[in-house]
């Protein structure tokens, strides 16, 4: 395991709760701004916005913006 893993494995599930605290900030603050919302409807939104972005994130580090940060 590289040196890299290990930090990683070590943090992972740090990130996962970020991640899921993220999630939930913009699942509240859909709630307080849109009273009458769906929440499945937000859900399923917020997934997509957040999966777009890390689509793109992803892209980045394929083309090497990341390769010297």
């Amino acid at each position: 395991m590289s040196i890299v893993e290990k930090e990683l494995k070590n943090r992972k599930s740090e990130i996962q709760k970020e991640l899921e605290l993220l999630f939930k900030a913009n699942m509240k603050i859909t709630d307080w701004d849109v009273a009458e919302a769906d929440d499945n409807e937000s859900a399923h939104r917020l997934l997509d916005i957040l999966q777009e972005k890390l689509d793109s994130i992803r892209e980045d580090v394929k083309s090497g913006k990341y390769t010297n940060y």
